[in-house]
């Protein structure tokens, strides 16, 4: 029985770009997907505001971006079905209680997620005016 290698984080980082997925290396967010949809567009900006908020991507782990990732898919899929919602009640027709059920679902889920990565936002480390100065020396 051949017993796997334990690899650290700086392993798949340090690794050569064309050894990566596109998804590691940033230049794709989602396989086989358009970036330029108006959906992945939304994605990756709440993506980045989420992380902002959780202190940057330099002090975040890579299970907080999995979560903040999880997060967002919830809020752009909430935010698409509340224009269908919409749209629906404007031309006059009543969702269906399958539609309203999958919403009140994801919402729920939405709440619970944010829960574990915390709400509340989280100052990033920002060098004193001294470190900065000594720096540029």
């Amino acid at each position: 029985m051949r017993r796997s290698r334990q690899k650290n984080h700086s392993d798949a980082i340090n690794r050569s770009l064309t050894n990566r997925s596109r998804i590691t290396n940033g230049t794709e967010l989602l396989p086989y997907v358009d970036g330029r949809s108006t959906w992945v567009r939304r994605l990756r900006d709440l993506m980045d505001l989420h992380i902002d908020d959780a202190g940057g991507h330099d002090n975040t782990s890579e299970a907080q971006r999995s979560l903040i990732r999880r997060v967002s898919v919830l809020e752009t899929e909430l935010e698409f079905q509340e224009t269908r919602l919409a749209e629906m009640r404007l031309s006059g027709q009543e969702p269906t209680e399958k539609q309203l059920d999958l919403y009140n679902r994801l919402a729920g889920n939405l709440r619970r997620l944010l829960e574990s990565i915390g709400i509340e936002r989280k100052a990033r480390k920002v060098p004193s005016l001294h470190d900065v100065l000594s720096k540029s020396r």
